[in-house]
Parts: C-alpha cells; sequence; structure tokens
C-alpha cells in the first residue's frame, strides 16, 4: 500500500492552489494562475511519473496494462509541460490532475491484489450469507409443499456449487468463486420462486392487487431469464433450449404488451417462466415447477 499513499500525497500537493478546468476560469485566466506554484506541481507530478515508489511499483509489476496506463500519463504530462512553457497556465492546471489520476489507475492496476483483495473477499462473504439465507428459504418452502419432484437435486447442486465456490475462494480465485456463488444464488432463487409459483402458495402470499401479482411474476420471470444466460454463457444452445427461450420471449413480450390487464400479464408470465424453466432443465439444472 506504500506506493498508493505515495501516490495519493503527489496527487494532493499543491491542488488545492490550481483550478481544475479552463472553462472554469475568467477571462483572465492565464494571468490568474500562480506560476509558482503550477510549476511546483509540475515537479511533483515528474516525480511521481518517474522517481516515485508508485513509478517503481508500475515498473517492476510486468503488468502490460498498469505500464500502458503510466505511459498515457506521461503523454499527458507532456503535453502540460508544454502548455506550461508556451505561457498556457490554464491548459496546464487542467491537464496535470489528469496525468496524476492516470498515474493512479496505473498504480492500482500494477497491485490488484493488495488493493481489491479485502473488498472482493467481503463481497464473497456477503453473497455468501445470501445465498445461504435463500438455500435455507427453498428448504422451507419446499418442506411446505411436499411430494414436489427433484427438490433433493435442486439442494444438492446448491450445496455443491457452495463448495466449489468456498473451495476456489480458500484456493485464492476469488472471481472464480464469486461466479460459482452468483450462480448458485439464481439457482436457488429460481427455485424457490418455482415452489412459490403453485396456486397453493401464490393465494398464501395474500396479494392484495393484481398489480402486485403481475410485479412477483416479472421478477420471476427476470430471474429465470438471468439463469439461462448464465448457464448458457458461452455455450452453444440446443434446439430444445432454443425453441423454448424463443417461446418465453415471445410470451414475456405479449405480457410487457398486456401490462394494463394484469390479470392477462400474470397469466403470460407465468407461461413464459414454465418454458424458462424447460430451458434451464435441457441445461442440466433440474428447478421445481
Amino acid at each position: 500500500m506504500k506506493a498508493i499513499r505515495v501516490c495519493m500525497i503527489l496527487l494532493a500537493l499543491g491542488a488545492g492552489a490550481l483550478p481544475l478546468s479552463a472553462s472554469a476560469q475568467p477571462a483572465s485566466a492565464e494571468a490568474a494562475v500562480d506560476r509558482s506554484r503550477l510549476e511546483q506541481r509540475l515537479a511533483a507530478v515528474e516525480t511521481l511519473l518517474e522517481n516515485s515508489s508508485a513509478a517503481r511499483q508500475v515498473e517492476d509489476s510486468g503488468d502490460a496494462r498498469a505500464r500502458q496506463k503510466r505511459d498515457s500519463a506521461r503523454e499527458i504530462y507532456r503535453q502540460a509541460r508544454a502548455a506550461f512553457e508556451s505561457g498556457q497556465y490554464a491548459r496546464t492546471a487542467e491537464l496535470l490532475p489528469q496525468a496524476s489520476a492516470q498515474m493512479f489507475d496505473a498504480v492500482r492496476s500494477s497491485a490488484p491484489g493488495e488493493v481489491t483483495a479485502p473488498k472482493a473477499r467481503r463481497d464473497f462473504e456477503a453473497r455468501l450469507d445470501s445465498v445461504n439465507s435463500l438455500h435455507a428459504a427453498f428448504r422451507r418452502v419446499a418442506a411446505e409443499k411436499q411430494g414436489v419432484a427433484g427438490v433433493a437435486e435442486t439442494s444438492r447442486d446448491i450445496d455443491n456449487l457452495i463448495r466449489e465456490a468456498q473451495r476456489l475462494a480458500d484456493e485464492g480465485d476469488i472471481d472464480a468463486g464469486r461466479a460459482a456463488l452468483d450462480r448458485a444464488y439464481l439457482i436457488t432463487k429460481a427455485a424457490v420462486s418455482s415452489l412459490r409459483g403453485g396456486d397453493t402458495l401464490v393465494r398464501s402470499l395474500h396479494f392484495e392487487t393484481k398489480e402486485e401479482e403481475y410485479r412477483y411474476e416479472l421478477d420471476r420471470n427476470d430471474t429465470h431469464q438471468m439463469l439461462v444466460r448464465v448457464l448458457t454463457d458461452g455455450k452453444p444452445r440446443t434446439s430444445e433450449q432454443q425453441s423454448a427461450v424463443a417461446k418465453a420471449a415471445q410470451l414475456r413480450a405479449q405480457a410487457d404488451a398486456a401490462s394494463a390487464d394484469p390479470a392477462a400479464g400474470v397469466r403470460l408470465l407465468e407461461e413464459s417462466t414454465r418454458e424458462l424453466i424447460r430451458a434451464i432443465r435441457a441445461a442440466g439444472v433440474f428447478i421445481p415447477s
């Protein structure tokens, strides 16, 4: 984090006395800029780009993206130096913060784990809590609807995904672990909403209006659409999946067009979601219906 702190300190040097954009200057903008302070700022940014621990970190990282961002910062700095030497002080004051910000991005790219890993881990744990809570809800709802086929199979798939996500995270691959958790979340949410799509449980939800039920079915449909995209991302769809997804899209469009008639919209959304469940099952994931 030392390079990050150095970068932030150099970003702050003299910034309070410098205007940030030429558009904000009065007619006598060039005369209004403190030339000596601007010269100090030029020196500070040059140090940041060439001789600071941040510069060494970018250079030593071997990260092509970080080096590219540093080169971009250098180019902006060269423009700022040229503007200063030609007396365009307001333009110089506008460019220097851009060069510093670009260098700060370079530093972050050169040490992504150092900067982002703690937040990524917190996000992973928060998502894990959500998935576990939703999975518990799925088991409760399934107990209310005894005899529904596939509940145990779905629950087992969710458990397997959770374990895989935790394994990946423990091995340091937080991104892959988060992707597995996101998949588990969508499967669980779709499974819960499918169980609650039955007549008995829908009535037990006590929708006050058809509009409220329509919004509920809209959310169910959106969830199943997202799950289809996740399960088929980067893979060719089978003819069965293509047919189901196309029919689901047609029914969804009809439901959107029938939004002024919520009762008809609910019926069309339910039909659309059933088609999406067909596509999900064809992808190898069993969702109760």
